[in-house]
């Protein structure tokens, strides 16, 4: 029996009417909380950090979404529940299950289980996610990716066979993928289809398999891939690699590797959309007197003029030293954030000039003290 899966909006603590912000932030805060680069050797921390990847997978996706909220994980997973697991929609019927034949059992046919299986099919995407410092993130960069995918295989070009044969048409099915079945009953004869056991429902059956796949045409095995990542990317978005995922089937073309963007955080910056933000300590002689001070951003330090009388969370804007735009249009702010620092651990000489000072300075400098009693007294 399959083990049984966690429902995926449980797995990310949203409700099933939840906007696609919403699942988006609930990923984002769990990616973070759970990646492996945290927990180094926490198996279980890697299994929620696979699991959670799991559930956005689906759920950040509005088609996939759909068919698990009618089927649950049988429909965004056709092997789980197979021979009565927990699947769902589709649990009892097993992996050979083919809708069509029921459908030609009652309106005598119309679908062909060897033409749809034969068919192209389009190879699953791969889901990783990659760790950026807050300089990769802003200017882009490039990263090499370790990936396991499934591929064509070699030995016999994806035909699944040996030297050089083909397949050939299954004896029993006559290449149609459906053996018809006639029961006698009280009542007449009863017809119906089910997919040919022979040859899977394909039609052709490989008499000599490719030692190499074992006759599958696939093989598994772990790749190196390149991934430019865009200047301005942030936290929880995805860079597609198209048809860098696995093979598809039949000719059809390979699904797409997709990364998931995660950023480390920085030393003296925070990030809001394009713009940096910057909290910078001042001595409370500099923001008394003003000074010439020496701000960080992602181009390296900038000389900035403090006026005089600059007070506590004053907000300094340095324009075009943001995050550049994804779409290459320009670039955002930073904004530095003066703390003014207030001296301690004072010895009695410092503090009795500072008094002096006080005395000498009165309320008329800190009109924001006098008018706060001003308007107490009202």
């Amino acid at each position: 029996m399959p083990e049984r899966k966690r429902d995926f909006y449980e797995v990310l603590g949203v409700s099933k009417d939840a906007s696609d912000d919403a699942v988006k932030k609930a990923y984002r805060k769990l990616a973070k909380e759970n990646h492996p680069d945290l927990h180094p050797g926490d198996k279980s921390a890697e299994a929620r950090f696979k699991e959670i990847n799991e559930a956005y997978e689906v759920l950040s996706d509005s088609t996939k979404k759909a068919r698990y909220d009618q089927f649950g994980h049988a429909g965004v997973d056709p092997s789980y529940g197979a021979g009565g697991g927990y699947g769902g929609g589709f649990s009892g019927f097993g992996e050979e299950f083919d809708i069509g034949s029921i459908f030609e059992s009652f309106f005598g046919g119309g679908f062909s289980s060897a033409a749809r299986r034969n068919a192209p099919r389009q190879g699953e995407h791969i889901q990783t996610h990659v760790m950026l410092s807050f300089e990769e993130a802003a200017f882009g960069c490039e990263k090499e990716l370790e990936v396991a995918r499934v591929e064509r295989c070699e030995a016999c070009r994806g035909q699944g066979t040996a030297d050089g044969s083909s397949p050939q048409t299954c004896k029993t099915c006559r290449g149609t993928g459906q053996v018809r079945t006639t029961r006698q009953t009280p009542l007449g004869s009863f017809a119906s289809t089910s997919p040919c056991q022979a040859c899977r429902g394909t039609g052709r059956v490989i008499e000599n398999p490719c030692q190499g796949c074992r006759g599958t045409g696939l093989s598994r095995r772990k790749v190196t891939i390149q991934v430019k990542i865009p200047a301005g990317v942030d936290a929880g978005q995805t860079v597609s690699l198209r048809g860098q995922g696995h093979a598809g089937q039949n000719g059809g073309p390979a699904g797409d590797v997709r990364v998931g963007i995660d950023i480390r955080q920085h030393q003296f910056f925070t990030r809001d959309g394009m713009s940096v933000h910057c909290d910078f300590p001042v001595t409370f002689a500099e923001a008394a007197l003003g000074a010439e001070l020496e701000v960080p951003t992602l181009d390296g330090k900038v000389k900035y003029n403090m006026p005089e009388g600059t007070q506590n969370g004053t907000v300094f804007r340095l324009r075009g030293k943001g995050i550049p735009s994804l779409h290459g249009r320009g670039r955002g702010d930073q904004f530095v954030h003066i703390a003014v620092e207030v001296p301690r651990n004072l010895s009695r000489k410092q503090k009795t000039l500072l008094q002096e000072f006080a005395n000498a300075v009165g309320e008329a400098n800190y009109p924001q003290k006098r008018g706060f009693f001003d308007r107490g007294a009202k």
